[in-house]
């Protein structure tokens, strides 16, 4: 009896040992379920922080690739633009060189063209005391007169005369200006000479004169004082020398094609 109702409370135990470590184990498999949602769960934010991160860094290195190459274009636009510059700089001091250079060629000039002026001047001057006063053959009026060539340019440049330079030839009469000559007699070893001068239905006779003698006359509706020099006689009958009236005497009519 003993022994039996030792084996039942052995039984007895055993069988409350069981239920408890079956119920230990329910609550084990209960817990390893949960555990297992959790790191599940886990897993899964793990994995959606995880593409985030992804994306994020995805994001950021396109952000990083583009403001690299923008850099890089803002680079080259640099280094393009400082050698536009450069280039334009060195245009333009090559055109400050042209314009330095031309200035200093028109500076030249100019001095050039003012001792030119100078000189000029000077010559002017010069001739302008060697031109000769002479007493004309009228009424002993003096006059400047030309003796060759660059005194009458002289005389021309005054301005208060007209002057017409002529040849004559013997026996021809020859229109100058507004009235006509001819030569009547020329003595090239003398150096005299005869002409006659035609004005206002008029004939003067100039006999026997010299050569740089101002022959004077009046001509004109209200007489002006007329002038005639004669600078040459050659051994060809020829003699050469200017005609002279004030300004505002009639001057010759110019036909076209004449």
């Amino acid at each position: 009896m003993l022994l039996g109702f030792g084996g039942i409370v052995w039984s007895y135990t055993l069988s409350n040992k069981v239920a408890t470590q079956q119920q230990a184990l329910t609550d084990a498999a209960a817990q390893n379920t949960k555990l297992s949602a959790a790191l599940q769960n886990t897993d899964a934010r793990l994995d959606v922080a995880t593409d985030a991160m992804k994306t994020s860094l995805g994001l950021t290195q396109q952000q990083l690739d583009t403001r690299s190459a923008a850099l890089q274009v803002r680079e080259v636009r640099g280094e393009q633009k400082t050698a536009r510059l450069a280039s334009a700089q060195q245009e333009t001091e090559g055109q400050v060189a042209a314009v330095s250079s031309d200035v200093s060629d028109v500076k030249t000039d100019v001095g050039g063209v003012k001792t030119d002026v100078a000189k000029t001047q000077s010559d002017l001057a010069e001739t302008n005391t060697q031109l000769t006063s002479m007493k004309g053959d009228l009424n002993g009026h003096s006059s400047l007169i030309a003796r060759n060539g660059a005194e009458l340019e002289i005389l021309k440049h005054k301005g208060d005369r007209n002057y017409y330079q002529f040849t004559l030839v013997r026996g021809q009469k020859q229109q100058v200006g507004t009235v006509s000559l001819e030569l009547k007699r020329a003595d090239s070893k003398r150096s005299k000479y005869t002409l006659a001068v035609y004005s206002d239905d008029k004939q003067y006779e100039k006999k026997d004169k010299s050569v740089n003698e101002p022959l004077q006359f009046y001509s004109g509706k209200e007489p002006m004082l007329f002038e005639i020099v004669v600078n040459n006689v050659s051994a060809r009958n020829t003699v050469t020398g200017y005609l002279s009236s004030p300004k505002g005497a009639p001057e010759p009519v110019v036909v076209n094609g004449l």
